[in-house]
């Protein structure tokens, strides 16, 4: 299927073009933690129809912001991973998560969740409480790990290896925090402090 274009010199909607489609974005948001099997990314965007989902994912294919492989022992697996480019979109989800958590509400009986769709808020307040290092968080039955840096946070799958801080949230605590209703050390079962780094002797 052709790219639909908006015929406008701008570089707003020369980016609609490539990702303004409904269910593009939240296919790069389920890729920003890991690379993920067709199966894992059907599962995790419930209310898309397989159809749709393929053609999404060949769209972001053909627009180099995402890379199909095959892994396994018998290279059997295609797997999905955001390229550079597609990487480079986790700002704009950074920003939309910032304007649309004031959005959220109160959560609607027709509405899914899944726990690391909280990732990008969780990010934000980990941040405040290590400003730089990593994290291991564990929310339900679901664990990332975060790198923060001077310049960027950014999250990805399974534990980290020596994490600074490591965090125990339920989902429900997770959700809180994520509105902004609870704080981060209130919500954590398990806050241990950073730890501390040594210094070099004056």
């Amino acid at each position: 299927m052709p790219r639909r274009n908006y015929d406008h010199y701008c570089s707003v909607s020369r980016a609609l073009e490539i990702v303004g489609d409904r269910w593009s974005l939240l296919v790069v948001r389920e890729l920003c933690s890991g690379p993920r099997r067709y199966s894992d990314l059907f599962a995790d965007l419930p209310g898309i129809s397989t159809d749709m989902l393929a053609a999404r994912l060949k769209d972001l294919e053909r627009e180099a912001i995402l890379t199909r492989t095959r892994a396994g022992a018998r290279t059997s697996t295609v797997v999905y991973e955001l390229t550079p480019l597609g990487l480079s979109l986790r700002p704009v989800l950074e920003a939309l998560s910032t304007w649309g958590t004031p959005l959220l509400g109160e959560r609607r009986p027709s509405d899914a969740v899944r726990p690391h769709w909280f990732s990008l808020p969780l990010g934000r307040a980990i941040a405040q409480l290590l400003p730089t290092g990593t994290a291991t968080v564990h929310i339900a039955d679901t664990t990332l790990h975060y790198v923060i840096t001077d310049t960027a946070i950014t999250h990805h799958d399974g534990p980290a290896p020596t994490p600074d801080l490591e965090l125990h949230l339920d989902l429900p605590a997770a959700i809180d925090v994520a509105l902004g209703t609870r704080t981060l050390e209130d919500a954590a079962k398990v806050a241990p402090l950073p730890r501390l780094k040594p210094t070099a002797d004056c």
